[in-house]
C-alpha cells in the first residue's frame, strides 16, 4: 500500500518543480482590465473578499471531504443503517454523484441568479441537511447526508469566482491563495475524526455545519466587494 503513494508523491514533487520553473503568459484580458487590484504596491491581503473567500474555500473543501470520508462509518452504525463496509461504500457514490448532477443544474441557475446569494442559499440548505442527519436516524439520516452533495456542487467555483473578482493584475496571486486554501480538505477531516473519538461520529458532524454556516455569511455578506482602504 505504501509504495504507490510514495511513487505518486515523488511524481507530484517533480511536476510541482517543473510548473514552478515554467513561465506562464500573463492574463492580459483580466490582469489589465482595471479594478481595485491595479493600485501600485497593492497586496492580495488587503482585499477583504479574497481573504474571506480563501477561508471559504478552506472550510468548504474541509466540510465536503469530511462528510465524504465518514459516510461509510456513519452508515455502518446500527442506529443509522447497520450496513457492512462494502454495502455502505456503494452509497458513497450517491454523495459524489449528487455533486456532479448539481454542477449541471447549478450552472444554469447561476446564469440568472446572484452568485453570492446562490452560495449562501446552497450552504444554508447543506447545513440544515447535516443537522437533520445528526438529529435523526435510519434512512432519513442517510438520505439527508447524501443530499448534501447536491448542494456542494456549485460552491467551489462560485466561491473562487467571488474571491478573485476585481483583483486586476493581482488575479494570479489571488488565485494562488485560493488554491492553497484547499488544504482545508486535509485539516478539517482530521479535526472531525478527533471529535468523533470523543463525542461520537454523529455528533461530530457539527463541525461541517459550522463550515457551512460560515459560507452562508460569505455568500450573503462577506463576498460583497468593498473599496480597498
Amino acid at each position: 500500500m505504501k509504495a504507490p503513494y510514495i511513487v505518486i508523491t515523488l511524481l507530484l514533487c517533480v511536476l510541482a518543480f517543473i510548473i514552478a520553473k515554467f513561465r506562464f503568459p500573463p492574463l492580459a484580458h483580466i490582469e489589465h482590465a482595471g479594478g481595485p487590484g491595479d493600485a501600485t504596491g497593492d497586496s492580495v491581503w488587503r482585499h477583504r473578499t479574497l481573504v474571506l473567500g480563501a477561508l471559504g474555500i478552506f472550510v468548504y473543501v474541509g466540510a465536503e471531504v469530511s462528510i465524504g470520508s465518514f459516510l461509510v462509518n456513519f452508515f455502518m452504525q446500527p442506529e443509522i443503517g447497520g450496513l457492512t463496509a462494502p454495502a455502505a461504500a456503494r452509497y458513497v457514490s450517491f454523495y459524489w454523484g449528487g455533486a456532479m448532477v448539481g454542477r449541471f443544474t447549478g450552472s444554469a441557475l447561476l446564469r440568472k441568479a446572484d452568485t453570492g446569494a446562490m452560495v449562501g442559499t446552497a450552504s444554508l440548505i447543506a447545513a440544515i441537511l447535516v443537522v437533520t442527519a445528526m438529529l435523526t436516524s435510519g434512512s432519513l439520516a442517510m438520505m439527508t447526508i447524501l443530499s448534501v452533495g447536491l448542494f456542494n456542487s456549485i460552491l467551489f467555483p462560485s466561491i473562487f469566482t467571488l474571491g478573485i473578482a476585481g483583483l486586476g493584475r493581482l488575479t494570479g496571486k489571488g488565485s494562488g491563495v485560493m488554491i492553497a486554501a484547499i488544504v482545508g480538505g486535509a485539516i478539517i477531516p482530521l479535526a472531525q475524526g478527533a471529535l468523533a473519538d470523543r463525542i461520537g461520529l454523529q455528533h461530530a458532524f457539527f463541525l461541517p455545519v459550522i463550515c457551512y454556516l460560515y459560507l452562508v455569511f460569505y455568500g450573503f455578506v462577506g463576498s460583497r466587494r468593498e473599496a480597498v482602504a
